[in-house]
């Protein structure tokens, strides 16, 4: 008898490490993110390019760092993921980042954001790819989050969308196919 409630209460732990676990960002604010001019965009940048992995990656952004001021972004994702450009020129910084996001054969146009601090203060900017809707029905198909941490570092999260998630990855959830007969 004490076996089995030993063997409960563990159970019980485990299940709310891993509630809290993937709960963990919702306990604190993303920073806020609004449209752009490409006039705002001056001074220098260090440039950070994510994704591109592979012909079809649809997963890409470019992160314009504010070269000098007290915060650096950090993506939540392993190095190959990304890379960094530092010192960058702002109108280098813009014509490498386009460049980089509109490879896709589905691509359509960009759209820049500027990432705003807690107090509104612009820390950078993201420039990401929109498809044609068309293609995978929406436009823009990722959820990318700031958030702010100790030492001037943001945490960057960047993923598809739950619909677009479940089409590129056959076996998911949705009726994008998977193995097993029907």
């Amino acid at each position: 008898m004490r076996l089995k409630i030993f063997i409960l209460l563990i159970s019980l732990c485990l299940i709310g490490l891993n509630f809290f676990e993937r709960v963990s960002f919702a306990f604190e604010k993303p920073l806020l993110v609004k449209g752009a001019d490409l006039a705002e965009v001056k001074g220098n940048f260090n440039l950070i390019l994510y994704g591109g992995r592979h012909s079809d990656d649809l997963e890409t952004l470019a992160i314009l760092d504010i070269d000098g001021d007290n915060y650096f972004f950090d993506p939540f994702a392993p190095d190959f993921d990304y890379k960094v450009i530092k010192n960058v020129p702002a109108e280098k910084a813009i014509q490498t980042a386009e460049k980089f996001v509109s490879f896709h054969n589905a691509f359509h146009k960009t759209v820049l954001k500027k990432i705003l601090d807690s107090k509104g203060k612009t820390i950078g900017y993201e420039l990401r790819p929109l498809y044609y809707p068309i293609v995978y029905g929406f436009a823009d198909v990722m959820d990318v989050f700031y958030w702010e941490k100790e030492g001037g570092r943001i945490k960057v999260l960047i993923r598809l969308i739950e619909p677009i998630e479940l089409l590129k990855f056959p076996g998911g959830a949705g009726d994008a196919g998977g193995s097993g007969g029907n």
